[in-house]
């Protein structure tokens, strides 16, 4: 069965999440909404980029992901209709759809533009209560995308590093998310790793100045406090401590240098 999916940063203490459901329950009652999170940091779009693409290829033909995080709320930017498959998301264009849009194949992208399907009065502050919410309940009742808005031909996409080649050999990375856990995850891939062409307990990982050691494949081959590396859930290096904060321990962030050696 299909859902909406919810992902902003509207926090969990205002009425912000609950109008959100509401306007989407008065043109889709029957609607199955599913909140992925209302946590991502404030104005972040790059931590909403990445936590759509990690949900996305695992909910169903149909679904409709809702990404509101949303600093330019009330000004020109456009927002997003775009089909990726057989699922459907509704997201202002100001690169939350890079991630996904690097993996996968764009099929229609379209400008929310058809007035006729907002709420009645729109605020220049609360787009996601007074477009997509209501938009997102017609497309889930079986309205057409083309019927949202002007078909589109580009959108904004951040502009993401890539590790690189180290002169020496190796890659550098950096740090691009920190999970709930304060694992540390960084933008080299498995796929990245195995380029180097060297088994992994011969590989070093450092992240800034400090040695982590080879890389792992589970968390428990570290003693409880102890740091390792490892290739997580995401397909992506991580750095990470059993039963423990790695970001507070390393004071590694977004942004942070991390190298295989």
């Amino acid at each position: 069965m299909s859902a909406i999916t919810l992902i902003t940063d509207f926090g969990e203490s205002d009425h912000y999440v609950a109008c959100l459901k509401g306007a989407i329950l008065q043109r889709a009652p029957s609607a199955q909404i599913i909140d992925v999170t209302h946590l991502i940091q404030s104005h972040d779009v790059v931590h909403g980029a990445f936590v759509l693409r990690q949900v996305f290829e695992h909910f169903p033909a149909g679904t409709i992901h809702v990404v509101i995080v949303d600093p330019g709320v009330g000004t020109s930017r456009q927002i997003l209709a775009a089909r990726y498959g057989a699922q459907t998301i509704l997201a202002p264009d100001n690169g939350l759809l890079s991630f996904v849009h690097r993996d996968f194949i764009l099929d229609e992208l379209r400008s929310v533009e058809n007035s006729r399907l907002f709420l009645t009065e729109v605020s220049n502050t609360f787009h996601g209560r007074d477009i997509f919410a209501p938009v997102a309940g017609h497309l889930w009742q079986g309205m057409g995308l083309e019927r949202v808005g002007p078909e589109l031909h580009e959108l904004e996409l951040l502009n993401i590093e890539r590790p690189h080649v180290l002169p020496q050999g190796g890659l550098e990375g950096q740090v691009l998310y920190v999970d709930h856990f304060g694992n540390v995850i960084s933008n080299i891939s498995a796929e990245d790793v195995e380029t180097i062409q060297m088994p992994p307990e011969k590989l070093n990982v450092h992240v800034g100045p400090l040695r982590i050691g080879p890389l792992h494949t589970t968390y428990a081959e570290a003693r409880p406090g102890e740091v390792l590396a490892i290739i997580g859930s995401t397909g992506m290096l991580e750095v990470a401590i059993n039963q423990g904060n790695a970001a507070a321990h390393l004071r590694a962030s977004p942004g942070t240098i991390v190298v295989v050696r």
